[in-house]
């Protein structure tokens, strides 16, 4: 039979798997400096434990039976599976807790959609610590881990869906009303909003609608929506918003950051803070997350939270976009030669901290067997030990010489 690789996964190949590899430890080292922990979870997780707090996973988590008769599913974010692991083996009292991960995460989509199933999230978590200080500490965390993977060109979207949750709220209607409301907000459906605030009983709740999706920009953005709000319950939202978006100045980071109320997410467990980050050239988020105080709640473990995640697939589209050079990890040499002499001389240079690949070939042979492979240098292995080496800035043939 012909091998297929399944619809909506890939094969990563040696040289991007070196610049993926460089790019999660770029991201790692930035959390860690942070005081973020890595932690890792199983890839399998309890269905019915996993819309105890994430709500109907259906047409989104990929599900099967284990021979236990248990159904159970792939996890679909890390947001879930931390919060369950939180909650299972650590005290309530045990303080703010931080996170990192780089997880496989996987989402069933239907065949004609063409988007990935299967794909790799950068991310963190900050568990028991709620208000704009941990708000704003998930976000610069977000905007330096960008920095740090060498995107150069990014904006950094935040709002708050308390907001809109507040107008819906107000209005007073019935249940399927604030159900389209919300839906259309996920899709940035900004024409739905518009005719559904046509249909609204209040006209404040109607204006508001009209104007909160389409507000943007700094702090400006935050006083237009809080005088379109008034009376509708918005004051501590915003008010967690201005002093998020202070903070944010203090750091410098407001320089990536922009107030957006047309920012909601596709998990319905976010609470308040909700962040998402674009690149050019990219039509979708490279990355999101937000705060999400009821998931723990649903394990009887009532902390609050905040985290983002970082698609690695999409931020290497957007690095290639931008044209920055990942550097992968490039081979230092190859020996070949004598067998015996050529694994004692490779032993040798990898004490030293240089990455060594063997050939069974000598001298033209050899020569294009380190060209293959990218090495920096070529050896020759023999009794009286290693030749003199054969380098060149494009590899060993770019010298056209042997060992």
């Amino acid at each position: 039979m012909r091998p297929v690789t399944v619809r909506g996964f890939r094969d990563v190949l040696p040289a991007e798997a070196a610049e993926r590899e460089v790019v999660s430890r770029r991201f790692a080292q930035t959390c860690s400096a942070w005081g973020y922990e890595l932690v890792e979870t199983p890839i399998v997780e309890d269905l019915v434990s996993l819309e105890a707090a994430a709500g109907s996973l259906d047409g989104v988590a990929f599900r099967f039976v284990d021979s236990d008769g248990r159904l159970l599913a792939l996890r679909p974010d890390m947001t879930v599976p931390i919060a369950r692991l939180v909650a299972s083996r650590m005290t309530a009292d045990s303080g703010a807790r931080r996170f990192r991960y780089a997880a496989e995460v996987f989402r069933e989509h239907e065949s004609l959609r063409g988007q990935m199933r299967g794909f790799r999230q950068l991310g963190v978590e900050l568990v028991g610590r709620s208000g704009p200080a941990a708000d704003a500490e998930v976000v610069a965390v977000m905007v330096e881990g960008l920095e740090a993977v060498g995107v150069r060109e990014f904006t950094v979207a935040v709002g708050t869906v308390a907001v809109l949750h507040a107008i819906v709220a107000a209005a007073d209607a019935d249940q399927a009303w604030p159900h389209a409301v919300l839906e259309a907000a996920h899709n940035r459906n900004l024409v739905g909003l518009g005719q559904l605030a046509r249909s609204a009983r209040r006209e404040d709740v109607a204006e508001a609608l009209r104007v909160v999706p389409r507000t943007r920009g700094g702090a400006e953005a935050i006083e237009t929506c809080r005088k379109v709000t008034a009376g509708l319950g918005c004051e501590a939202a915003l008010d967690d918003l201005a002093a998020t978006w202070e903070i944010l100045v203090a750091a410098g980071a407001s320089d990536r950051v922009v107030i957006d109320f047309s920012v909601m997410r596709s998990f319905d467990y976010y609470t308040g803070l909700v962040v998402e980050a674009f690149a050019p050239g990219l039509g979708l988020a490279v990355g999101g997350g937000g705060r999400y105080d009821g998931v723990l709640a649903a394990y009887d473990s009532p902390l609050p939270a905040a985290g983002f995640a970082l698609g690695l697939e999409r931020l290497m589209i957007a690095l290639v976009e931008q044209g920055v050079d990942v550097p992968g990890t490039r081979l230092d040499a190859v020996v070949g030669g004598d067998p015996v002499a050529a694994i004692r001389e490779a032993a040798a240079l990898r004490a030293s901290g240089k990455r060594v690949a063997l050939s069974t070939s000598r001298g033209a042979d050899l020569i294009e067997d380190a060209r293959r492979l990218g090495a920096i240098e070529t050896f020759e292995a023999g009794p009286d030990g290693l030749s003199e080496p054969v380098t060149g800035s494009d590899g060993p043939a770019a010298q056209g010489g042997k060992s």
